[in-house]
């Protein structure tokens, strides 16, 4: 069985053939899926999939592209949905400097409060970093750092973090491995000029990676310019089993134990 740790399929591109989508997802052996929030409405919308669809549970959050508009209403919202059993953790959020859609600034404050709700909660999060690796690792190893103890159910604890979309170097993945972060791999690993990456996987202890699409974007070879889906996450498995030197079904089996380790058995 394979599990994608990041899929929005929850998202307008699947709206005409989602029931499809998740059946070819089952018949790749891709049983388990967690829709990831990036602003309200799809946050919203990740729980109401997973309320609904057994194979599925979410993430809600927002995404430093709308941390310009979040409010404290928000937060009290994600608080509220946060309790719902299919969610497991706060996400997708992060800092994004390649785009700057929101001030950098405003951009921190929304992922640090985030963070502390995930505290409150006892969640895990799922991290989005381009181009603002330095500022992420400060807020990531300050929220760690506070963590209290690990009794009373994981309240008052960050849980386990996964940076979604790993595309760098083994530097980096050291430095994420040392603050015990867990990596997403996406199908970028694919992609024949990430050699760098393929060369960070082969590094990465295979008890800390996760598979993930990012669908509908970021689709491996040979589909790209298509629709990305969770079915292709077979491919990512295929790819990360080449860089490794392992059989794909140690990788499924590896990668889904510690999904599971991450956001809970579903």
């Amino acid at each position: 069985m394979l599990i994608d740790t990041h899929a929005h399929i929850q998202a307008a591109e699947y709206d005409d053939d989602r029931d499809q989508v998740l059946q070819r997802s089952i018949e790749a052996g891709v049983e388990r899926i967690i829709a990831i929030g990036a602003d309200m409405p799809s946050s919203r919308a990740a729980v109401s999939l997973a309320e609904r669809w057994p194979g599925i549970v979410a993430t809600i959050g927002v995404h430093p592209h709308d941390a310009k508009s979040f409010t404290d209403a928000d937060l009290n919202e994600l608080k509220t949905l946060a309790a719902r059993p299919r969610v497991r953790a706060i996400g997708e959020i992060g800092l994004d400097y390649h785009y700057d859609f929101s001030p950098r600034a405003v951009q921190k404050t929304c992922f640090e409060s985030q963070a502390s709700l995930a505290a409150t909660c006892g969640l895990p999060v799922v991290v989005h970093t381009r181009e603002a690796e330095d500022d992420v690792y400060a807020v990531l190893k300050a929220a760690l750092a506070d963590n209290g103890p690990a009794e009373g159910g994981g309240k008052g604890r960050v849980g386990p973090v996964l940076m979604h979309c790993f595309l760098g170097d083994i530097t980096w993945a050291r430095k994420w491995l040392d603050l015990g972060c867990y990596l997403g791999i996406g199908g970028a690993v694919t992609f024949k000029k990430m050699e760098a990456l393929r060369e960070a996987v082969s590094f990465i202890p295979m008890d800390r990676l996760l598979l993930e699409t990012d669908c509908p974007y970021m689709t491996p070879h040979p589909h790209r310019g298509q629709r990305n889906e969770p079915a292709f996450t077979a491919l990512v498995a295929d790819a990360v089993a080449g860089a490794k030197g392992l059989p794909i079904e140690a990788v499924a089996e590896a990668t889904s134990a510690n999904a599971y380790a991450v956001f809970g058995e579903w």
